[in-house]
């Protein structure tokens, strides 16, 4: 097979490319609102679920979050909340 052209596939769903600069990551989680996101994946809950429980165990406060399946984008209304409701958010990735 003989390819001319090869297509990379951006998994964000934005129209257009944004540059954006990287994030200071923090130096502790310490009094930070913590987000979990699934992002629909088989056996993703599985692992948000322990993640969970290993965070509370050291008494951070966490919020879960949820795209409707792997194949959409999640809605505004989902986005808005992990934006307000959160300081840092983990994607959990998972099959």
């Amino acid at each position: 097979m003989n390819h001319t052209q090869d297509w990379l596939r951006d998994p964000t769903a934005e129209t257009s490319s944004v540059k954006r600069t990287r994030r200071t990551p923090p130096q502790s989680l310490a009094g930070l609102r913590v987000g979990l996101f699934g992002i629909g994946k088989n056996r993703t809950d599985e692992f948000l679920d322990r993640v969970q429980q290993r965070f509370e165990e050291r008494g951070l406060q966490v919020q879960r979050f949820a795209k409707p399946t792997n194949a959409r984008t999640a809605p505004p209304e989902v986005m808005e909340q992990v934006v307000k409701g959160c300081d840092v958010v983990l994607v959990g990735l998972s099959d």
